[in-house]
């Protein structure tokens, strides 16, 4: 039965993540990549890099919701948040908002789901436990 809620609890993480990551990469799929190769280059780095936002809020959610190589997935999608991270919110790593809360909770929330489906894995209710 414990086995069966654990695995039930990552099918939870493992949607809930995957598919609101997958909005924001629907969201730059409709609307383009445009702000985020402006900042990109505004960091030095080459506007290509801008293009791996794809990677981590397209392909890796849809690699997490349907348990298919998960834990590469999570990496991905944590590794795309720090660079959102760093990129668009570094100025506010040490925010409140007006209510108490942490001014990256939705991003921080998102890193750290990432961070632990990548270390649980993505359970019996999956493609394949990788």
């Amino acid at each position: 039965m414990d086995s069966m809620l654990d695995d039930t609890g990552k099918l939870v993480l493992r949607l809930a993540l995957g598919i609101l990551i997958l909005l924001h990469g629907i969201d730059k799929i409709l609307g383009g990549i445009g702000g985020i190769e402006s900042m990109v280059v505004d960091a030095g780095l080459p506007a290509f890099v801008a293009w791996g936002v794809y990677i981590g809020e397209v392909l890796a959610p849809v690699l997490v919701i349907l348990g298919l190589y998960s834990r590469i997935g999570a990496v991905l999608i944590a590794i795309n948040m720090v660079v959102a991270i760093a990129l668009a919110h570094a100025h506010e790593l040490t925010d409140l908002t007006t209510h108490g809360g942490w001014a990256l909770e939705l991003q921080g929330m998102f890193l750290f789901a990432a961070v632990a489906l990548a270390l649980t894995g993505p359970g019996r209710y999956s493609v394949n436990r990788s």
